[in-house]
């Protein structure tokens, strides 16, 4: 799990940071388009749509701009053309590195992450090519001073599979998808406090590189993270402490 919750810690920091100069909106507005879309616009009987709301105003996005993109998503308004796409490929030094996306048009985002993958050292690949090296989980991490035991007995309540400290020493949980809806709303009712939860692509084993290749994986993973469709990045990097403080030198 090292490799997920480090990359996706700096995902969520730089997410927080971006938001207040209202970068992370156009993200945000994709995942309610898509909650909407898929499961309807009321956020009571839809908990995708509950949650893509509930982060949207973590950030401090407008109230009309969120019901703008559920209004897209049912259809009232022009704009809710969206589809997901999983796009795969291979960093600097051959590690593996999938993007989730959510497009209204593919044939332009298509060719910007193959040109993205090229200009910062790797090649995307064919559906398929590197998939088979992660498992989709659902990730719940906590805030600090959380009641580790109270964590533990919902987590066997529903769904939980592992309980353990991430990179930064957060209490995390990991759930299989189909259970990870139930699984952050039973957290959620227990008033626990959730640093961030979401279901990614988590790898099965991490692989090590050399400071200055690991480096040029970063300047990948931050080119990807940066694109407007991309909602989420992983790699099976073994991301160290060394190449982050080489790379923010």
């Amino acid at each position: 799990m090292a490799g997920h919750s480090k990359w996706a810690n700096i995902q969520h920091r730089k997410g927080r940071v971006d938001a207040a100069r209202g970068k992370m909106w156009s993200k945000l507005s994709k995942a309610i388009i898509m909650a909407a879309k898929s499961g309807g616009g009321d956020p009571m009987a839809n908990f995708r749509l509950r949650k893509a709301i509930d982060d949207a105003k973590a950030v401090s996005m407008p109230k009309d701009n969120i019901e703008r993109a559920i209004k897209r998503g049912t259809g009232e308004l022009d704009g809710g053309d969206m589809e997901e796409i999983l796009y795969e490929g291979y960093g600097p030094g051959g590690v593996a590195v999938m993007c989730e996306a959510m497009t209204d048009n593919r044939n332009r985002t298509a060719p910007e992450m193959k040109q993205l993958f090229s200009k910062f050292g790797g090649n995307l690949g064919n559906s398929g090519c590197v998939s088979y090296l992660f498992d989709r989980k659902g990730v719940v991490v906590f805030e600090d001073g959380v009641d580790e035991e109270q964590v533990t007995m919902i987590a066997m309540e529903h769904g939980g599979e592992d309980i353990d400290h991430n990179d930064d020493g957060k209490l995390q949980v990991t759930s299989p998808p189909d259970a990870f809806d139930g699984l952050v709303e039973a957290f959620t009712d227990a008033e626990l406090a959730i640093d961030y939860s979401e279901v990614s692509q988590v790898p099965q084993t991490t692989v090590d590189l050399e400071s200055d290749m690991a480096r040029k994986v970063l300047s990948l993973l931050q080119a990807l993270d940066d694109h407007d469709d991309v909602q989420n990045v992983s790699t099976n990097l073994n991301i160290t402490d060394e190449a982050l403080q080489e790379e923010d030198a």
